[in-house]
């Protein structure tokens, strides 16, 4: 299977990219980016602009694409920059690689995507999710975390205090309210993007834990 992964220089992305290059289903990595990555036999790196996608790179032919781009409104600074990185960016690359009839598309998502939903940050991964679906792939698989755990490039002082206060509680609360840690998450996405079940298909919390 050739493999295109977006955000493959983040926590999740990175767990992905590492269980790709190791996996023998997978032949060909394709990770386009905005920075150089790690080189490898089968990773090919494309340095982009996200702003700026070429139309017709032959890159973009691949059996799978799975996508775990994604900042926080600290980073991006306004709700429109936010909404540019969660829900233009993933949704430019699946318009483009649909066209070039790629079958699957893998969403690292977020538990409460919902367009109804009052917070901004749930209602853009419903919108994502929902213009994802309208993209028309034969299999397209949402998974949704909850809170994430893993050692990131950035310093979150909310998210690692709540992740220390989750964990400790961890046996007493459901699964679904249970810390996802990010090489599980990885996982997940990986297995969706090689099974390519057919239809709409939902990762929730409670399986990530």
């Amino acid at each position: 299977m050739k493999l295109l992964l977006v955000g493959a220089s983040g926590l999740v992305g990175s767990h992905v990219l590492q269980r790709a290059l190791v996996d023998e289903r997978v032949s060909e990595v394709v990770a386009p980016s905005r920075c150089v990555l790690i080189s490898h036999p089968k990773l090919t790196v494309p340095l982009i602009d996200f702003d700026n996608l070429p139309t017709d790179a032959p890159w973009w032919q691949v059996d799978a694409v799975i996508c775990t781009l994604g900042t926080t409104m600290k980073r991006a600074g306004s709700q429109a920059a936010f909404r540019r990185v969660d829900h233009a960016y993933p949704l430019a690359v699946a318009k483009r690689v649909r066209q070039q009839g790629a079958p699957t598309y893998v969403l690292n998502s977020a538990v409460g995507a919902d367009v109804e939903s009052r917070f901004f940050y749930n209602r853009v991964k419903g919108e994502l999710e929902r213009d994802l679906a309208a993209c028309g792939f034969d299999s397209l698989t949402l998974v949704r975390p909850g809170l994430i755990s893993g050692l990131r490039q950035e310093f979150r002082a909310g998210e690692r205090a709540a992740e220390c206060v989750l964990k400790l509680l961890g046996p007493l609360l459901p699964r679904r309210m249970r810390v996802n840690p990010a090489d599980n998450i990885a996982r997940a996405l990986l297995e969706a993007a090689i099974e390519a079940r057919a239809g709409v298909n939902t990762v929730d919390s409670a399986a990530l834990v």
